[in-house]
């Protein structure tokens, strides 16, 4: 009885040391980050968003004025987001889709939501699973450039990536 227990006890120790370790190989955590958050050499953070540089190899994707369609530079931007996002099965995102300050609230609202619309659309298209992209619109309200001319107004038409999920 007591060798019975010694061999249970003994099994039991060896599988649970043969199952503890679940690290992905070259110190990455699997979603194709190092130990340190980084994506070759970039940053990638819970929350981290394209606007800061701190959602992996996502990049902010901009739109012509009153416009949701991608045009050639916005969609070379989103073939390599979509790479990245095939490469990094595990990271989530959140498409914000704003504007510039011109227009009304409801309007900018609307054209918000069809520019990250059509951005989720487009990466679905290109083979990211449609569950792990989720869509929100924050119209005028979350301006990345404060100023009143076309300047400003071409940086704040955009649609902006977060991590809510690695």
């Amino acid at each position: 009885m007591f060798t019975r227990a010694i061999f249970t006890t003994l099994m039991v120790a060896l599988l649970a040391v043969g199952c503890s370790s679940n690290k992905p190989k070259n110190g990455q955590d699997g979603a194709g980050a190092d130990a340190n958050g980084l994506n070759n050499g970039l940053s990638l953070e819970l929350n981290g968003d394209s606007d800061s540089n701190k959602a992996g190899g996502l990049k902010t994707v901009f739109f012509a004025f009153d416009s949701s369609v991608l045009d050639s530079s916005a969609k070379e931007a989103m073939n390599s987001n979509a790479e990245f996002l095939k490469a990094n099965s595990k990271v989530d995102i959140q498409v914000e889709g704003h504007c510039d300050e011109r227009g009304g609230r409801q309007y900018n609202l609307a054209l918000g939501e069809r520019r990250a619309k059509s951005v989720r659309e487009y990466l679905v298209a290109m083979g990211v699973e449609s569950k792990r992209i989720s869509t929100i619109s924050y119209g005028n309200e979350r301006p990345v450039s404060e100023g009143h001319d076309e300047s400003a107004w071409s940086k704040n038409r955009r649609a902006n990536f977060v991590v809510t999920a690695k």
